[in-house]
């Protein structure tokens, strides 16, 4: 099924990121954000704007996908598995395996892997996006190695809202989305229905052509999402509140074709001709919040989430046959199930204690067509407790541990020779303990002051365990957890009531890393915990408002990743310097415009050196407000057709164009 929609590389209405405080055009109300769906340590993280994308601040920049949204943050950078044509993002350095997605609290990563593919995650039916690095919740559950990311849903608070819109974007792409919600006091709804369509994405003028990518239009670089999102909520009272939500999503997507000259890299040589039908995922979750008394709660989140994936591989660029020793056409079909159970006690003074507990499922069957399924089973538990100690009105102190423990259920083996299903060798359980502590010192009402350090694990996924890699590799299924400990010394402060600014420096030493071996035997290869690694690095926002119409945002980020064991293998994927600047200006009161510019300086995209250089690209975005409940919004992004890439082969796209009508119900 081929909706039309429109790409998400950026759009107007307003201003730069979650730390500009204007609203979208004065009069459009800002999205009320579901409580009941955020983790946060202390009250005032969600005020944080290191760590949180709105979605006026979404709307404005035309973040129609999640892993878009976050590169606006600090510490986070965009990254890209051009293979498999995945959007991603890295925080601090650590990648989606070791700081998992989670939707209103409810883990939604693939249990395969441990990735998502971020590109899959519209942006259209969500108030905030929060990140948690290195010192994030223990609440969160297990494998938050570096932080956390969460996609808070909308909540209504009148008897009638809606917002939606309609866009186009060059070339052939379209979207669409309405959102619409109802509280009606003791009962609330909220719904949401938005598409995505591109034909393909235009590339840029400067691009070399290369043997398998003639230019103009990227071959094979179309994509379609749709999703549907839905919740009913009870608030019998105003200290409880019940929750039932569901969501669709359902994807399809090319893979273009490498277009690098990178002549150690296979893909030169063997180009992938790959397409995926269908990326499809489905969520059904309970969240409750039970207060007892003044002092004690009790707070539920149970869910069930379903994975389909087909990808298909085939013979030539035709895309029609697969009869070629190398195409094949291979099914994912996962599931997950699982809930934590939150207590919370305030009876001892000064005191806000939490403890938790934690399961999870994550079931992942595989085959290629032809083939038998194999099936892969793990259950993960975690018991954690953490602790909002306040010694003063200004020094707060906050302690957590856990203990984690995975065991896997069930494992197989296939053997294409004899066309075989057995058992893997029974692996031992994998347990870790995680602690970690952070004290905040506040000044006064607009300055602090923040330390803290925590030791955080991940538990190899079923890929890191069992993955032959396509021949290329030998299963480890006794991989030990890999450990990070995450230092942290940050300040806010708001040092006029037009300038604001937040840094962090940080620090993390990665211990019993899970790293590829090569030649373990001879030609392959085999993951094993031998890595030890440090990043460092600092981040920094600064917020100005020039004048009542005209405001200037930037932020900055610099890190540095050092491979202790191995220094001739590069890390890849992250800029050592990302910094992001906007600057929003309002000539009259139903209008704004927006320029905005990011620099990424060159990153690895291989661990034998190859690399993609460094680039800056401009864009700018225009939104009228033309009658009570519309505003029309118009754009360029990459305003001088910059050629450039997050990974070797994989250009980024060049110069395009983009109109979108808004709607929305009055304040």
């Amino acid at each position: 099924m081929k909706l039309k929609t429109i790409p998400l590389l950026l759009f107007p209405l307003l201003g730069f990121s979650q730390q500009n405080n204007s609203t979208p055009i004065d009069s459009i109300k800002k999205t009320n954000i579901f409580m009941l769906g955020e983790v946060i340590v202390t009250n005032h993280q969600n005020k944080d704007t290191l760590n949180r994308v709105t979605s006026k601040t979404m709307e404005a920049q035309n973040k129609m996908e999640v892993s878009r949204a976050l590169n606006l943050l600090p510490g986070v950078s965009l990254t890209a598995s051009g293979p498999r044509n995945e959007s991603m993002v890295s925080v601090r350095g650590f990648d989606l395996r070791q700081v998992p997605v989670y939707m209103d609290g409810i883990p939604v990563y693939v249990p395969y892997d441990g990735y998502v593919d971020l590109a899959r995650f519209t942006t259209f039916d969500l108030a905030a996006v929060d990140v948690s690095k290195g010192f994030s919740s223990v609440l969160y559950g297990p494998n938050s190695l570096g932080g956390a990311i969460n996609l808070i849903s909308r909540k209504p608070s009148k008897k009638l809202e809606y917002d939606g819109s309609l866009g186009m974007i060059n070339e052939n792409g379209y979207k669409g989305n309405l959102n619409i919600g109802s509280n009606l006091g003791k009962f609330y709804v909220q719904g949401g229905y938005s598409y995505f369509d591109r034909n393909s994405t235009r590339m840029s003028s400067g691009f070399v052509l290369m043997k398998n990518e003639d230019g103009s239009e990227r071959d094979n670089s179309y994509r379609n999402d749709q999703k549907i999102s839905f919740k009913i909520g009870w608030t019998p009272n105003k200290k409880n509140e019940y929750v039932l939500g569901y969501i669709n999503q359902q994807g399809e997507k090319g893979n273009p074709v490498y277009a690098g000259s990178d002549t150690q890299n296979s893909l030169l040589a063997k180009p992938r001709f790959w397409q995926w039908p269908v990326w499809d995922k489905e969520s059904y979750y309970f969240i409750s919040n039970s207060d007892f008394d003044d002092k004690n709660s009790f707070k539920t989140r149970l869910y069930f989430d379903r994975f389909k994936n087909i990808l298909k591989s085939y013979d030539d660029a035709t895309y029609s046959t697969i009869t070629k020793p190398y195409a094949f056409e291979s099914l994912y079909n996962d599931y997950t199930y699982g809930g934590n159970l939150e207590f919370n006690t305030k009876i001892i003074p000064k005191n806000d204690f939490k403890i938790a507990v934690h399961f999870k499922e994550d079931v992942h069957r595989e085959n290629n067509v032809g083939e038998p399924i194999r099936h892969f089973t793990d259950n993960t538990i975690l018991i954690g407790i953490e602790d909002i100690y306040k010694i003063s009105n200004k020094l707060t102190v906050i302690p957590g541990a856990s203990y984690n423990i995975r065991k896997n259920i069930e494992a197989e083996d296939y053997n294409t020779t004899t066309k075989v299903i057995s058992d893997y060798p029974a692996a031992d359980a994998s347990d870790a303990f995680n602690t970690q502590i952070g004290l905040f010192y506040q000044f006064n009402e607009t300055q602090k002051l923040g330390t803290t350090i925590s030791q955080k694990t991940r538990f190899a996924t079923i890929k890191d365990r069992y993955s032959y890699r396509m021949g290329t590799a030998i299963p480890n299924p006794d991989l030990k957890p890999e450990t990070a400990v995450n230092y942290e010394l940050n300040y806010t402060g708001k040092i006029n009531d037009k300038l604001s600014f937040q840094t962090a420096l940080f620090y993390s030493s990665l211990t019993d890393a899970i790293l590829s071996v090569s030649n373990v035997q001879p030609g392959k290869s085999q993951m094993q915990n031998f890595g030890e690694a440090a990043y460092k690095g600092i981040e920094a926002q600064l917020n100005y408002a020039i004048l009542e119409n005209l405001s200037f945002n930037a932020n900055y980020t610099y890190i540095e990743r050092k491979n202790i064991t191995s220094p001739n293998i590069h890390f890849t994927d992250v800029p050592n310097t990302k910094v992001i600047g906007t600057l929003e200006y309002s000539p009259i009161k139903i209008l704004k415009l927006i320029a905005n510019s990011e620099f990424n300086s060159s990153r690895y995209s291989t661990s034998y050196g190859t690399d993609v250089p460094d680039y800056t690209i401009l864009n700018f975005y225009a939104s009228g407000k033309i009658l009570k409940n519309f505003s029309f919004d118009a754009g360029i992004n990459n305003l001088f057709d910059k050629n450039y890439s997050l990974v070797e082969g994989y250009p980024e796209e060049g110069r395009n164009f983009f109109v979108t009508l808004r709607f929305f119900s009055s304040n």
